[in-house]
């Protein structure tokens, strides 16, 4: 796996190795993960959570397809569809990242005090499905105190049209349109975010200062779902990749990106024990049956389409089924 180099930048290469031994997870709240009743049963299991975000103005079930097909290729997985910020999607990333990682954690206790029962949790396997500024809201709950010890245990990462640069350089004129009528008459937080105009100084952005955090580089494998007929989510921001229109400027804003692009990919390229997968996939959908409409002509159908068809989530899980169980 080779992840292009912008700028200046570290050259950390990735290197692989046999996988550790057993991964011992952290307790909770101060109490043994495993109770003394269960101490010295034989075996424990394999908890595999898989948590799934929806997007700005979702609902919690809006990724239930991809959840679908995940099932059915490990039926054993344990799915948390998130409503911790439904009709909540708004305000502060940092505030929705924070309930979704008391969320998070709420759900792993309950599972594994389920396990007790059976011999304990032996190992657990976290992995995350985003959509839209659900991915946002992901990383920004990985930043936080609360999940740091379950860093260890994230394996697989699929974003689905997530917008992790934000919103520069967006080439959808319709669209920047209404995300500054979301400004001026919402003043929606997020969208202040998502433009870099919850600050004067970039610097001091929220999104630069995300891409500065180790969201990332724990996760086993990674999945950039991206589509040029997405109008909603820049195609760079959704691959997070270098763009023409960023690539010559020589503003501070074009080294600012610069500087948030290569921090998310050093956390890609950063060593790791294990071997890591890192894969961006195009997703080109069929909208000959939407006939030339406004959804069509700014984007919307072919992100709203990432949730209403699963035969892309097909084609990649069945492809890749070590990556999803």
């Amino acid at each position: 796996m080779v992840v292009p180099q912008h700028s200046s930048s570290k050259d950390l290469a990735s290197n692989a190795s046999e996988q550790k031994d057993t991964i011992v997870l952290p307790k909770l709240q101060g109490e043994p993960l495993v109770p003394k009743s269960s101490v010295g049963k034989k075996s424990g299991r394999i908890l595999r959570a898989v948590i799934f975000v929806h997007g700005f103005q979702g609902h919690h079930l809006d990724l239930r397809l991809v959840r679908n097909q995940w099932l059915l290729l490990d039926p054993g997985a344990d799915c948390l569809m998130s409503e911790a910020n439904e009709d909540k999607t708004s305000g502060d990333f940092k505030e929705m990242g924070s309930r979704l990682a008391g969320e998070v954690i709420a759900f792993l206790k309950k599972k594994m005090d389920k396990l007790s029962r059976y011999g304990g949790c032996k190992e657990l396997k976290l992995s995350f499905v985003g959509h839209s500024i659900g991915n946002i809201i992901i990383r920004s709950a990985l930043a936080e105190p609360a999940l740091q010890p379950y860093l260890k245990n994230l394996y697989t990462y699929m974003s689905i049209s997530g917008p992790h640069l934000g919103y520069w350089y967006s080439s959808n004129s319709l669209f920047n349109s209404g995300l500054w009528l979301l400004k001026k008459l919402k003043n929606a937080q997020c969208i202040h975010q998502l433009t870099f105009s919850d600050d004067q100084d970039p610097h001091n952005t929220y999104f630069y200062k995300l891409c500065k955090l180790k969201t990332l580089e724990n996760f086993k494998n990674i999945i950039l779902l991206s589509s040029p007929q997405d109008g909603y989510v820049p195609y760079h921001s959704a691959r997070m990749e270098l763009c023409p229109a960023a690539s010559s400027d020589t503003s501070k804003k074009g080294q600012v990106f610069t500087e948030m692009l290569n921090n998310c990919l050093d956390q890609i390229r950063a060593p790791s024990s294990d071997t890591r997968t890192f894969m961006r996939c195009d997703v080109n959908f069929d909208q000959s049956n939407h006939g030339r409409s406004l959804n069509t002509m700014i984007g919307r159908a072919a992100h709203i389409e990432f949730l209403e068809t699963d035969i892309y989530a097909k084609f990649i899980m069945w492809s890749f089924p070590d990556l999803f169980r």
